[in-house]
């Protein structure tokens, strides 16, 4: 139970640091500068709870309505602080494949977003390294090292984590339908969903530089197999669920697909 309330803390402590400096950021940058610190700032915080999370999961048996509880909050409270941060490269893509950004901008976003994964390594490493609790004793004595996060086959995995994206794309596309009071509640729970539904195949990351800051780092595969689960997996999902709904659904119906472009506000950022 100790380790739980270190963990507690230091997802806290991740939060309102990173939190601290979107305020601070607000008050100084405007236009696309704040853009570009608040999808790095948002990012980095997701990955560095993710990191605690992912380390309480695997070294502390959890009932599963703590655990399913946890997740949900934890996600509540990004989703209700990143803003119009998106913390995932496929959202950049496909702002860029919309036309809604050049290819310099949409490269600057995701090399953002993936130097923030690597500096939230750098930050749950120096955390760990404290020796706060037990939990963060025993890792270090290990040196920090995890291990195959999968628990089925790469072909597996990678189908488990396109679906994730699909169904995080569909209720991005449709949550606009909902109170707007309910959308974060929408998203949280179907997150938490997903987690629970596909986190013991492929650990249930469907975002790209969340996969590379907690899971490419683990031994068991290839990196290129990892590319494969965690990056073309998760594109192939989103891109597939664009074409479901933006083309061939309107197509069959003959309708248009004005109005179906979903936003980037209103994307999953995550998990």
């Amino acid at each position: 139970m100790a380790d739980l309330w270190v963990s507690l803390g230091v997802l806290a402590a991740a939060v309102l640091l990173c939190e601290a400096a979107r305020c601070a950021a607000a008050r100084l940058l405007r236009g696309v500068y704040w853009t570009y610190l608040l999808e790095a700032v948002s990012t980095f915080q997701l990955c560095c709870c993710t990191q605690e999370l992912k380390l309480l999961g695997e070294s502390i048996r959890l009932d599963l309505s703590t655990s399913l509880t946890l997740t949900y909050f934890v996600t509540f409270v990004h989703l209700s602080t990143f803003r119009e941060a998106t913390c995932n490269p496929a959202a950049a893509l496909e702002s860029f494949c919309r036309g809604a950004s050049s290819v310099w901008e949409a490269a600057l976003l995701i090399s953002l977003q993936m130097g923030a994964a690597v500096a939230a390594q750098g930050w749950a490493a120096t955390v760990w390294s404290l020796g706060l609790s037990d939990m963060h004793l025993r890792h270090q004595k290990f040196g920090f090292r995890c291990f195959d996060p999968l628990g089925g086959t790469p072909l597996e995995a990678a189908a488990v984590e396109m679906f994730c994206a699909f169904t995080v794309q569909a209720v991005a596309t449709h949550i606009h339908r909902l109170d707007e009071r309910l959308r974060v509640h929408c998203f949280a729970a179907v997150i938490t969903a997903l987690v629970y539904a596909g986190g013991s195949i492929s650990g249930a990351v469907f975002n790209p530089a969340l996969a590379f800051s907690i899971q490419f780092p683990c031994s068991g595969h290839t990196y290129l197999e990892y590319c494969f689960i965690y990056w073309l997996g998760p594109i192939l999902g989103m891109a597939s669920c664009i074409l479901l709904f933006e083309k061939i659904i309107p197509f069959l119906s003959g309708k248009s697909t004005i109005g179906m472009h979903s936003s980037n506000e209103q994307k999953e950022k995550m998990q």
